[in-house]
């Protein structure tokens, strides 16, 4: 039992006014936080340790406040120590969207997120949370070659695929800046989303930005861990285009507003293809790494639907044989 441990566990203690308690470990994420779950009685709590060195609370905590603002559901900050980077939160439940999903329940949890997004969509105002700029789309967009390319594939670039890969960059900038902005989960997915009461309970989100309308759109409905049909996707897509549009958030016509969508995925899925192969090499989380095929194939799914990704699809082929492992996707 390590010191830092033994100290959030007699924070826990004495936030809850007990004289001691006993900390579960939950599931762990991809950042340096973690997570316990306490139970008192008939109650039950969260608690996230998070090092102060790698991990900032205040996003966290006032992020959720702005969810709740919102109307969403999400954890209530009932203590806290920044300094030492603890928090005791309510606790949403144990059953994540991820693991509830199923056919025959699928649009129905999937009109909750949905209607919860409109809700926190609405929301946004200027000015309050940091802005989801160019440098940082470019930032993301890097990781792709500096990560997986490079360090994962062994294949480094010469100049005439740096400069095609360059153009599609600034494309997906392009058109992830011509978007309304509005506040932005960053990771709106099933793996954190809880199936609550209210539904969704919603987690994870002291990332979030005001940036690009389609962003969490194009996220909860290409995930890292579950797949959609294509039918699929543009049904709920058109569901939440016709309900935000009702609310009065300014989206373009359905045709547009698909293809902005498929374009901030796809520069989200480059971002996550770097991000899984940086958890690996950098931070010792090789679990990740097993998903990257399902993102190559929504780069090359969406390429394959728009002609200005034609030298894309071209240099990954490439890349694929450099390589030695054919096509990156099948």
């Amino acid at each position: 039992m390590s010191d830092r441990f033994r100290e959030l566990q007699a924070w826990t203690a004495d936030a809850l006014q007990l004289a001691g308690v006993a900390l579960q470990a939950l599931p762990a994420d991809a950042s340096f936080r973690r997570y316990f779950r306490v139970q008192h009685g008939d109650r039950s709590f969260v608690v996230m340790d998070a090092p102060p060195a790698h991990e900032d609370c205040r996003p966290y905590v006032k992020v959720a406040g702005l969810l709740k603002a919102a109307g969403l559901h999400a954890p209530q900050v009932l203590a806290q120590d920044l300094a030492r980077g603890f928090l005791l939160l309510s606790d949403l439940g144990q059953q994540c969207y991820l693991d509830a999903l199923q056919r025959g329940n699928a649009d129905a949890l999937f009109a909750d997120a949905i209607s919860a997004l409109v809700r926190w969509q609405i929301s946004s105002r200027p000015d309050v949370l940091p802005e989801y700029e160019r440098a940082l789309l470019r930032r993301e967009l890097n990781l792709f070659p500096e990560w997986y390319l490079s360090r994962h594939l062994g294949v480094t670039l010469d100049a005439a695929g740096q400069a095609q890969l360059d153009a599609v960059f600034a494309l997906l900038e392009d058109s992830a800046l011509a978007q309304a902005r509005v506040f932005v989960h960053r990771d709106y997915m099933p793996r954190n989303l809880m199936v609550s009461t209210p539904n969704p309970g919603v987690l994870d989100f002291q990332d979030a930005l005001y940036g690009p309308i389609t962003y969490d759109v194009a996220t909860l409905f290409k995930d890292a861990f579950i797949s959609w049909s294509a039918e699929q996707i543009e049904r709920w897509r058109r569901q939440y285009w016709q309900q935000a549009r009702s609310a009065g958030l300014p989206l373009p016509e359905f045709s547009e507003f698909a293809r902005a969508c498929d374009w901030m995925g796809m520069q989200r899925h480059f971002k996550v293809l770097g991000i899984f192969a940086r958890l690996n090499y950098r931070d010792g989380k090789p679990d990740y790494l097993k998903d990257t095929k399902r993102f190559l194939n929504y780069v090359c799914e969406t390429g394959a639907r728009y002609r200005e990704f034609t030298p894309l699809l071209r240099l990954l082929e490439t890349v694929g044989k450099r390589a030695q492992i054919g096509a990156l996707v099948s």
